[in-house]
């Protein structure tokens, strides 16, 4: 068994099946990545990984745990985190108070001893805020520490988002479209991130992402899915050049157009 599994997932919304007995492995400190155009599936396998939607049939598993018998709120308990392709942040919280949330997760203190703010809380309290400097310096995020979210530019809010789930200690990251909106130079800090996320933090990266650069300068496997079904998987280029891949992308095989 892999670090990371996903054995024939359907997923049915009425008659139509998002997803199709699609099934994948993931191993541990590699960065995998789903493509596929729009109505793929991609963002509904993430769904379903998050514990947001329910499959028909299947399995996930995650380091040995049943992931499908989680609920939402115990993902992250696990080592799941995840970042989300349309911004989900507090607007009228500071980036510090943003990555700070995170750390529920690991908070061991009870109502009681936070109301009297024992010593204990203070230590706890201490260590949650080192380990979100640690991703603010990680980022490059020391000058918008204590900004409004709702201040800052787009690429800055990704940035954020993405300092939110690192600050979870996650050992499996997905991440969701993280080049979405971003412009070339924006695109390329991110690619650098996420090759030291696997590195230096030695986190699994799941990815779904639409730019092809990116993908294929820090993927180590790409899977391409199209109408729920998996076309193909192997390495990113192998996956860019599959005849089924160029079909569903530009509707036309290679053998079509000679």
């Amino acid at each position: 068994m892999s670090y990371f599994d996903v054995n024939n997932i359907t997923v049915a919304f009425g008659g139509v099946r998002a997803l199709n007995d699609v099934s994948f492995s993931v191993n541990q400190n590699e960065i995998f990545t789903i493509i596929g155009p729009n109505g793929a599936g991609k963002s509904t396998l993430f769904n379903v990984i998050s514990r947001i939607y329910q499959p028909n049939n299947g399995n996930v598993v995650f380091d040995g745990k049943d992931v499908l018998n989680l609920k939402a709120h115990q993902i992250s308990q696990i080592g799941i985190a995840r970042t989300f392709q349309n911004i989900e942040l507090f607007e009228q919280a500071s980036v510090l108070q943003n990555l700070l949330v995170a750390r529920q997760t690991h908070r061991r203190s009870n109502p009681v001893s936070e109301i009297l703010f024992s010593q204990f809380v203070k230590k706890e309290e201490y260590r949650h805020r080192l380990e979100v400097e640690k991703v603010i310096d990680f980022l490059d995020l020391q000058a918008y520490r204590q900004k409004f979210i709702s201040g800052l530019p787009y690429g800055v809010r990704k940035v954020v988002e993405l300092g939110r789930a690192l600050s979870i200690e996650p050992k499996l990251l997905l991440l969701d479209e993280p080049a979405s909106g971003l412009s070339v130079e924006e695109t390329q800090d991110v690619a650098f991130w996420i090759e030291d996320i696997k590195k230096v933090m030695g986190i699994t990266v799941l990815m779904v992402e639409h730019d092809m650069h990116l993908v294929t300068s820090v993927s180590d496997r790409v899977m391409a899915l199209a109408d729920g079904k998996k076309l193909a998987m192997g390495s990113p280029e192998e996956v860019k050049n599959h005849p089924a891949v160029i079909e569903a992308y530009l509707g036309v095989s290679e053998e079509n157009e000679k």
